[in-house]
């Protein structure tokens, strides 16, 4: 298993945000297309558990791993 870095924070503006627009506005992947296919395909962890909903809502405080890079949600702040 890849070694993880330290979470960059992810501001948003609201209270809450789609793993897929989270992984585009992160620019984890290229488009909401590559999004789904790395969510489907197992490969996103949120708060350290495999997550295959692409609309979950991510909240405050939320960690999403993938590819060896790791975000962490800050709501409220874009």
């Amino acid at each position: 298993m890849s070694e993880i870095s330290a979470p960059q924070p992810l501001p948003i503006r609201d209270e809450s945000i789609r793993l897929g627009q989270a992984l585009k506005l992160a620019a984890l992947v290229e488009d909401g297309a590559m999004a789904r296919d790395v969510v489907q395909e197992g490969l996103v962890e949120v708060n350290g558990e495999v997550e295959t909903r692409r609309g979950r809502q991510l909240r405050d405080g939320d960690v999403v791993e993938f590819n060896g890079e790791a975000i962490v949600v800050e709501a409220g702040q874009g």
